[in-house]
């Protein structure tokens, strides 16, 4: 039995089965979300990457794009997720040398009754998957790595801040 202390799946009804929550009674409010990924690119890719010679073509613009198109898709990706009205949503990719990876930041921003942090996580990891596709011709041995949510507010739940 649940108490005002014990979580619960929101997805879950009663009886076990899933279902869509019911956000019509909530309240508009700003709400923002922040996730990161990292994909481990290996010395070659890296390198390729960093000089702009992949032959795709321009890796870090064209994995931008598809992490903002991937986070205006997510309730078509996630079965029980609300379509929401993005207000805004950043995706930005870092090098860093000393890992030979790729760090993957995304920003998302709404007003209304329910969070965007799926969105900023789907938007990463369709970042990713595109900077994986641009360069998989020079490693196959490239990997997505620690996709998390970074900071979160508004909302029932409150705020949140992963710990550093």
């Amino acid at each position: 039995m649940d108490t005002p202390d014990t979580p619960t799946f929101t997805h879950l009804d009663p009886r076990g089965g899933v279902h869509m929550v019911d956000v019509s009674a909530k309240s508009n409010t700003v709400r923002t979300a922040v996730a990161t990924g990292r994909v481990l690119l290996g010395e070659e890719a890296f390198l390729m990457v960093k000089e702009q010679r992949i032959r795709k073509g321009d890796v870090f613009s064209t994995a931008q794009l598809a992490g903002i198109m991937g986070a205006k898709q997510t309730s078509r990706l996630i079965p029980l997720c609300h379509d929401v009205v993005m207000g805004g949503i950043d995706v930005e990719l870092m090098l860093d040398d000393e890992t030979q990876s790729v760090e993957i930041r995304a920003f998302a921003k709404t007003v209304g009754p329910t969070g965007v942090e799926m969105e900023a996580l789907t938007a990463v990891s369709v970042a990713a998957l595109t900077l994986y596709d641009m360069c998989k011709s020079v490693s196959k041995g490239m990997r997505i790595h620690d996709i998390h949510l970074v900071a979160k507010t508004g909302g029932q739940s409150g705020n949140y801040r992963k710990d550093l």
